[in-house]
């Protein structure tokens, strides 16, 4: 290590000799016989003739890894056996020795205050802040740690080392505003990674001052609140207010005004005064449109300032409908097939929908539209809220026939609506079923109704 005291074991050289350890013929002694620099001393080193320890001789300010030429020195090490007498045989070896760094150098800004411009609402770096420091650039003796001391209250700034340049990248990470403030003023700490040596401290030159201007810039109109929330009955008349949307604009130093547009309305069932910004309805308001989710129609608007460039804002204006009953309920399935010798007489399962909302829809009331079909071959009962079993009272002849049901939700008032069920009375013999009318008669309602007639009567 740079600095180190005098005598400091830097390594111990061993040497083996293959005569008889007990005679002078391995008795060896060891020496320096050439070191490569020779500068700031010829003699940084000496080496223990008899242990091979090699130890630093020079004072430690000798040992200033940043004044010499070359922290790494080059020892040719001889050793010598007989004790070292000139009769003896010699061995030599290189000794490698580096000058390892320590942190005796605060890094130091290079000016005292750093300037910086950034407009109002944009992030990312605005300066390098850049450092000087003598130690080894591979280690942590140089490397910068940067930190805002001061003058960073909103945390709207950080700042990150560049492990390339070592240069610390100040940044704006949360957008500042022209309005609340033109100017910023941080004060800025540079350390490094590893700590000083005890009699080095950092001193003024490891602060600096960076002033950063504001450049005002024109920002877009924001609505207030955002999104708008408003609450009105599907199908209310056409012209009817929502609302007044509001828009405030954030260059409070600039006298602008303000026009409003529609951007996003999917349905087109909206119109906004460009003015004072009133939202009316150009169409009757649907909840079972597909351009509802959820009960809620989303439509977005504009606010243009007077600018140059003009700036522009977006709101979003959240409708819910509430459900009225606009809707009548409608079956399924609209085909069933029967028996014409069945000893079940079921027909099928209705079961009924409804696209409005409770208490709008079910329970569902099954009805047979009895005005046009007779008593006592038809019959249709309750199983749930939503569903009905449609049964014979007797066996048909095999046909095609319609049978119109009549279904009615809960609403107040309620609606209703009639769907023809279409009934084939289909032959089932040994297995087969035979559903071809083919041939058979076909059955208009009256055909039916006579037939129900004829088949009550001979009842």
């Amino acid at each position: 290590m740079e600095g180190s005291p005098t005598g400091t074991t830097v390594m111990r050289m061993t040497a083996f000799d293959a005569d008889d350890p007990a005679t002078d013929n391995a008795l060896l002694r060891y020496n320096i016989r050439q070191q490569t620099p020779d500068r700031p001393s010829p003699n940084m080193f000496y080496i223990d003739p008899e242990k091979g320890d090699i130890v630093t001789v020079v004072p430690p300010a000798l040992l200033d890894r940043e004044t010499l030429e070359n922290p790494k020195y080059e020892l040719i090490i001889e050793a010598q056996d007989m004790a070292g007498l000139d009769v003896g045989l010699t061995g030599t070896a290189t000794a490698t020795i580096m000058i390892d760094d320590k942190n005796d150098h605060s890094p130091k800004f290079t000016k005292k205050e750093f300037q910086a411009t950034v407009e109002e609402g944009a992030v990312g770096v605005i300066v390098n802040l850049t450092v000087e420091d003598k130690d080894d650039p591979t280690t942590g003796a140089w490397r910068a740690a940067y930190t805002i001391i001061n003058g960073n209250p909103g945390q709207s700034f950080e700042i990150h080392t560049n492990p390339q340049t070592n240069e610390g990248m100040l940044s704006v990470v949360k957008p500042l505003d022209y309005e609340i403030s033109a100017f910023h003023t941080l004060l800025i700490k540079v350390e490094n990674e590893d700590p000083l040596v005890p009699d080095v401290s950092y001193g003024p030159s490891s602060t600096a001052t960076v002033h950063i201007t504001v450049l005002d810039v024109n920002e877009g109109p924001v609505f207030h609140p955002d999104p708008m929330m408003v609450t009105k009955q599907e199908h209310i008349s056409v012209g009817s207010v929502l609302l007044t949307v509001n828009a405030t604009d954030p260059d409070s130093l600039q006298h602008q005004t303000i026009r409003y547009s529609v951007y996003k309305d999917p349905a087109g069932w909206l119109n906004i005064n460009p003015i004072n910004g009133t939202v009316d309805t150009t169409a009757v308001l649907d909840r079972e449109s597909p351009f509802v989710h959820n009960s809620v129609y989303t439509a977005l608007f504009l606010a243009i300032d007077s600018g140059n460039p003009p700036a522009t804002g977006t709101g979003t204006l959240l409708i819910t409908l509430e459900d009225v009953n606009d809707n009548a309920p409608f079956i399924y399935p609209t085909v069933a097939e029967v028996c014409d010798d069945a000893k079940n007489l079921s027909v099928v399962i209705l079961g009924a929908s409804d696209k409005d909302l409770h208490p709008n829809t079910d329970p569902f009331k099954f009805e047979i539209h009895k005005p046009t079909v007779p008593d006592k071959v038809w019959k249709i009962s309750k199983i749930n809220n939503t569903h009905a079993l449609v049964s014979l009272l007797q066996n048909l002849n095999k046909a095609n026939y319609h049978l119109p049901i009549m279904v009615t939700d809960s609403g107040k008032p309620p609606m209703t609506n009639i769907t023809d069920l279409r009934v084939q009375v289909c032959s089932c013999k040994n297995s087969k079923v035979d559903c071809n009318t083919a041939g058979a008669p076909h059955f208009s309602t009256t055909a039916v109704l006579l037939l129900s007639f004829f088949s009550l009567a001979r009842l």
